[in-house]
Parts: C-alpha cells; structure tokens; sequence
C-alpha cells in the first residue's frame, strides 16, 4: 500500500513540474499549492533531496526544484525514496532482498512464486511511468503561462493518484 508520505511526496513533485525547469519554489508555497502539511513537507523533500530527485538551492532566491526533467523521474524512484522497496516481501525485492526465516526452500515456495509475478509486474508499470506522463501534456513547462509568485490561495495541484 502506498504510505501518506509517499502519497505527499509526489503531490509535492507535481507541484514543482508545475513550475518552469529550474525555478525555485519554497516549502510554504509547496504546502500551500499541494495542501500538504509543512513540518511533514520538509522530512519529505529532505528524503527526496538524499536521493537528488529534487535540489534545494538556500538564500534570498531559495527554495526547491526538480533535480531533474520530470520526463527523467519514475514513480518507482520516488516510492523507493519514501517508502523503501516496492516487493510485497523481502524475499522478492530487488534492492533489499532478505530471505524469508520461515521459508524451507525459496525455490519451490509458491508463495514466493506470486509475489515476485507481482513484484515484476507492479515495478514494470512503477519504472515506466514518469511525473510527466502523469499530469499528462498540460504539464509541459513550455506550454504553461509562468508564474510570478505565489500566495496561499494558488489553486490545488491537481493529483493524477485521486
């Protein structure tokens, strides 16, 4: 199950593919445009910063941007990030595999045998799908007016998960 936190990291990444590439946008501004909790917000956006998903840049001009193309960062990076390997159990994970204390023999568990079908399948679509084919071609930085500024009432992200 995706966790709030991941829920919260990507609606926070939405709203800086919402801004022209490079343009630094503060942590009040995030919360407010994602409606996102602010204390929670920066344990997030520090956690993707480790993983260079997103940069922080510090001073007058300060804020957070994307560390790369929205076209370059996958849903399984940012899951990963957040919430740590994408397998059911760690028997089946790729990053962090542990075998199982129970498990007499991995290769005839058919347990195991289910859980690495999903694993495959759900990293397939989680690897292949980026924030940019998410929020679809209104995403697209050349096609948005730029901002200027932001207030608490800029308008909500707009979230492909819901």
């Amino acid at each position: 199950m995706l966790s709030q936190k991941a829920r919260y990291a990507l609606k926070a990444l939405y709203a800086l593919v919402a801004r022209p590439p490079g343009e630094t946008v503060m942590i009040a501004q995030i919360a407010a445009e994602a409606r996102l909790p602010r204390k929670f917000l920066e344990q997030i956006l520090l956690d993707l910063k480790r993983r260079g998903i997103v940069h922080s840049q510090r001073g007058k001009h300060g804020g957070y941007s994307l560390g790369r193309p929205p076209d370059q960062i996958s849903f399984a990076e940012v899951i990963r990030a957040i919430d740590g390997p994408l397998a059911l159990s760690p028997c089946v994970s790729v990053t962090a595999y542990r075998r199982c204390a129970d498990c007499a023999d991995e290769a005839t568990c058919v347990t195991r045998r289910v859980l690495l079908a999903v694993r495959d399948a759900t990293a397939d679509i989680l690897e292949h799908r980026t924030l940019m084919e998410a929020l679809g071609p209104s995403a697209s930085p050349a096609k948005r007016p730029r901002r200027r500024g932001g207030s608490a009432n800029a308008p909500a992200v707009r979230d492909p998960l819901s």
